[in-house]
């Protein structure tokens, strides 16, 4: 349609960007994600093409976009940028306005934020320091089992039992794993241990309220994650629609907001 105005949203991570395209009414209309690799200029020009394309829109109908994420200034075509905390926040707080605990797992960093009942930031905690518990320790691990990132869930749902890993540092631990497959322990086991280790990683951060919600791409790819999660802190977890679009979401509401 010649007259409709959309507005997009572009999260450049260091491992995936993703872009999100949105009506006026806060619809979403099309979305994509794909590797950041070494040029986020050009990974983001690719990925709001694709997303245009699901979406069967065209450039002239963005009425503005908006960028967020480790690459957020390398989004020449951005009209503004926020910070991935902040878009984070916002892309949660749309589909669930109360008070939460997000836990968002990437893959490269962690982060817990709270919001309150207005959807305004109280606090937030990223960890940035260290590979444990994010999607590059997963990505560590599976190369060690030499397992594909697409097996995780489905070996982690299967095991009879649980090898808890003894360090959560990638280093020590992919020795600890590769200690247990000498010794012929079962793979679905080791698995589930170590998605116990990426959990207890992540809530070591901080601690958290009565709602919880939790979003990435490796919660959308690895929904075991959300149940091991609600086991140890015994809540019920709030996954939004597209977990790894949130932040891609906030940039997006922020580019219909500036209008």
């Amino acid at each position: 349609m010649a007259d409709r105005i959309i507005y997009a949203g572009v999260d450049v991570g260091a491992s995936r960007t993703k872009a999100i395209i949105i009506d006026n009414e806060k619809n979403i209309l099309g979305w994509n994600v794909r590797k950041s690799g070494t040029n986020f200029t050009l990974s983001s020009e690719l990925c709001l093409d694709e997303a245009l394309a699901k979406a069967g829109a065209g450039k002239e109908e963005i009425k503005s976009v908006y960028s967020t994420g480790y690459g957020r200034r390398n989004v020449t075509f951005a009209a503004g940028s926020r910070t991935e905390i902040g878009c984070h926040a916002k892309g949660c707080y749309h589909y669930f306005p109360i008070a939460l605990s997000i836990i968002d797992i990437g893959g490269q960093d962690n982060k817990i934020i709270k919001v309150d009942e207005n959807g305004r930031r109280t606090n937030f905690k990223m960890n940035r320091k260290c590979a444990a518990g994010t999607g590059a320790f997963l990505e560590e691990m599976c190369m060690r089992l030499d397992v594909n990132l697409e097996d995780m869930n489905r070996l982690a749902t299967e095991a009879e039992s649980i090898i808890k890993l003894g360090s959560y540092c990638t280093v020590f631990s992919a020795t600890e794993v590769l200690e247990n497959i000498r010794n012929g322990k079962p793979l679905a086991d080791l698995m589930k241990g170590i998605f116990y280790s990426v959990i207890k990683r992540v809530l070591e951060m901080d601690s958290l309220t009565d709602r919880v919600l939790m979003t990435g791409g490796v919660v959308a790819h690895n929904p075991y994650l959300v149940n091991m999660a609600e086991e140890i802190i015994n809540l019920e977890i709030l996954v939004p629609k597209l977990p790894q679009l949130t932040g891609a979401m906030g940039a997006a509401l922020f580019a219909l907001e500036s209008e």
